[in-house]
């Protein structure tokens, strides 16, 4: 769907007014990861429905920039959605959401998609929040070659999926890729590395991945245990977005062959760099993460 992000001091008050100091329209949702995972060198595909009108001209144009191949074909009756969202100055991000086109994919769309052995298939948990499209998408992930490399984010809605959808698409899930509220909310665990762990039993087959912002991240794997990742210091202007970054680059760098620990490095200089500028899909290129890491280290 598209951003619309708005910079400002602080939240309004209930039934006041308050002055943006920037601005930006911009694709987002699905597209944060896609851009990040594409400027890793990584071969990305949008299966997902465009809609028709000028949000769909926007992400269309923005999809082609990154040479990110569309695999459905736009449908006329529906425009994108649109979500609003509001940045206070210590990038706190606050979200009004309108759904559109991108949640009425259809089983036959899906089905008509090829997926192949070794191909990586990233899932949100937006994809099960909405009854009519996680019906389909939970269907054709039943389908789905064992093959397939899949990734999955719950997202801040996470306990809005059903319990059943959620523990099946978990159950199938490869990489389990969320944020510290999240998995304290799926495990009852407050500390990253425990939860990570006890998440592992349910889910991730080849890992889990708990990002906690300044603190880094940590993952755990079935034969490694648990281990953290620092984060990359920088100015913080938005963190919109930066978990989408952190799985785009991590799981372009997983396809790419690269060491867990090493994709993970890189994937939190590649979020850190993104927060240091206002909107969502600003991961930098792979060039530009490798020179920050050399001179890091």
């Amino acid at each position: 769907m598209l951003d619309l992000v708005l910079k400002i001091t602080d939240l309004p008050l209930r039934g006041s007014d308050s002055l943006a100091t920037d601005r930006l329209v911009t694709a987002g949702g699905g597209f944060n990861a896609m851009s990040a995972a594409a400027r890793q060198g990584m071969a990305v595909t949008y299966v997902g429905q465009l809609g028709n009108g000028p949000f769909a001209d926007i992400a269309l144009e923005a999809l082609r920039h990154e040479a990110i191949d569309v695999a459905v074909p736009a449908r006329d009756d529906q425009d994108l959605g649109l979500c609003v969202v509001l940045v206070e100055d210590d990038g706190e991000r606050t979200f009004v959401t309108s759904p559109g086109a991108e949640g009425t994919l259809s089983a036959s769309e899906l089905l008509s998609v090829g997926i192949a052995d070794g191909d990586f298939v990233f899932l949100s948990g937006y994809n099960f929040v909405y009854p009519a499209i996680g019906a389909q998408t939970i269907t054709w992930l039943r389908q789905l070659p064992v093959a397939v490399v899949v990734a999955f984010d719950p997202g801040p809605r996470v306990l809005d999926i059903p319990d059943g959808i959620l523990h099946e698409v978990m159950a199938r899930t490869d990489w389990f890729l969320c944020n510290a509220s999240e998995a304290t909310s799926l495990s009852g665990e407050a500390v990253a590395s425990v939860s990570a762990k006890k998440l592992l039993e349910l889910t991730g087959s080849r890992g889990v991945v708990v990002r906690s912002g300044a603190l880094g991240c940590v993952a755990a794997q079935a034969h490694g245990g648990a281990f953290e990742v620092p984060a990359f210091a920088i100015e913080v202007v938005d963190t919109n977005g930066a978990g989408d970054v952190h799985n785009g680059v991590l799981l372009a760098e997983l396809a790419r062959g690269t060491d867990v620990i090493e994709a993970l490095r890189r994937a939190n200089v590649g979020a850190a760099i993104a927060i240091s500028t206002l909107g969502p899909a600003t991961c930098p290129p792979r060039d530009v993460i490798s020179a920050r890491l050399a001179a890091s280290f």
